[in-house]
């Protein structure tokens, strides 16, 4: 389970839009007005698996800037860009479902966001579990959801347990900064900058 965590990002790549619906006035929406948007499902979710409601929706502001049908050129899908054959086949498999989500279901702005919900619980509980300052949590959570874990946990070192022992040594502050320097993705600095800001801007 935890190697395919370390590889499982979500949406790694610029996104490519599909055909826009009509009437899609939440492309490219503030943050604010995307939580507010769709904030009956990630209340829902976000509750269902303990994981915080703010973060869901900065994510799916940057993701997709609220527009469910977004598809990007690595083919993750939907509001929080889910890639069906990584992220969303291991929420399926801890879920003790076969196989992987469809588009269509992929395209459903709930079962979207519960898929990205229970992803970003996988994270937590699984690949960076033991990181104990729940702001730092947030941050490795915005990054491994982009990226994968093993990517940022590689970074400190090649095993687990002292790669997290190194975090827990660190401020929020300390850590952030280390993303930015140490990570071997490019766009991985600017993912968690975004979604960073993102999340503040919501109320």
């Amino acid at each position: 389970m935890l190697s395919a965590l370390l590889l499982a990002g979500c949406s790694s790549e610029p996104e490519k839009p599909a055909l826009p619906e009509k009437n899609t006035p939440l492309t490219q929406a503030p943050p604010s007005k995307v939580n507010d948007a769709w904030s009956m499902f990630t209340e829902d979710a976000a509750s269902h698996y303990g994981v915080d409601e703010k973060l869901i929706s900065a994510i799916i502001s940057v993701e997709s800037g609220g527009n469910p049908t977004v598809v990007s050129r690595s083919n993750a899908v939907g509001l929080m860009q889910i890639k069906a054959s990584t992220a969303g086949r291991e929420v399926y498999r801890t879920q003790g479902r076969r196989g992987q989500p469809s588009s269509s279901e992929l395209r459903d702005p709930a079962k979207n966001i519960d898929i990205g919900a229970a992803y970003l619980k996988i994270l937590q509980d699984s690949a960076l579990a033991g990181i104990r300052d729940p702001l730092t949590l947030r941050y490795a959570t915005i990054v491994s959801y982009a990226n994968g874990a093993g990517a940022l946990l590689r970074t400190f070192s090649r095993d687990r347990d002292r790669a997290i022992a190194m975090i827990n040594a660190m401020t929020p502050d300390e850590f952030y900064q280390h993303v930015q320097n140490k990570h071997p993705a490019a766009q991985a600095p600017r993912y968690l900058w975004k979604v960073t800001t993102a999340y503040r801007t919501i109320g």
